[in-house]
């Protein structure tokens, strides 16, 4: 490939917040989510630039020289929250990074991603295009024993496990007790709580 990707997964961001104790739709998960993409996103540049720095960059980087660090500036100024005004060549204005929700540590840990993805690129280039993707990640994060199967939200609160000698059995998503924990719940109704969602097969 001339344009080469490096690939990076958002599969648990919805268990994190699950476990966090704060709702996919509401405004704090949203701002969480966004500071938790943007410092990988970031990273991703920053660590491209450093593989520019050895091998160089990717074969066309010349020639996209000046549009690529536009939209890594763009991208950096969005964790900064500024107006419209001082973003470079948009049509479509930007969601930028809510640093009141999202909190100081991930809005500063956001800003320096970018700061450093962007100093860094600007001094080596990019040995990627392109770094992030959101993909379908069913079948990896089963395997690597992920809450959830992709970004979006759990799909059940209780799942069915295959055992090694044949049959199931039915466990609680282990991000639920957490999040129980987190929003104050006692170990008692904690235990209440599980027990009703898996359910005991009986009458």
């Amino acid at each position: 490939f001339e344009y080469r990707t490096l690939g990076l997964g958002y599969a648990n961001i919805g268990a994190l917040l699950m476990c966090m104790g704060y709702p996919y739709d509401s405004e704090k998960g949203r701002a969480i989510a966004a500071a938790l993409t943007a410092i990988m996103g970031g990273t991703t540049y920053k660590v491209s630039a450093m593989m520019a720095k050895e091998m160089g960059p990717f074969k066309k980087y010349e020639n996209n020289k000046d549009a690529m660090l536009r939209v890594i500036r763009n991208h950096r100024r969005a964790t900064y929250g500024v107006g419209i005004e001082e973003y470079e060549e948009l049509t479509v204005t930007p969601q930028p990074l809510n640093a009141e929700l999202a909190g100081e540590y991930l809005t500063q840990a956001s800003q320096k991603a970018w700061d450093e993805a962007l100093a860094l690129g600007e001094k080596y280039g990019y040995r990627n295009a392109q770094t992030t993707v959101i993909a379908p990640t069913g079948t990896i994060g089963l395997v690597m024993d992920c809450d959830t199967t992709g970004i979006e939200p759990d799909f059940s609160l209780v799942k069915f496990k295959k055992l090694a000698g044949g049959g199931y059995f039915k466990i609680i998503n282990q991000s639920v007790p957490v999040a129980l924990k987190n929003l104050g719940y006692s170990d008692k109704a904690i235990t209440e709580i599980t027990d009703y969602a898996v359910g005991k097969g009986t009458l």
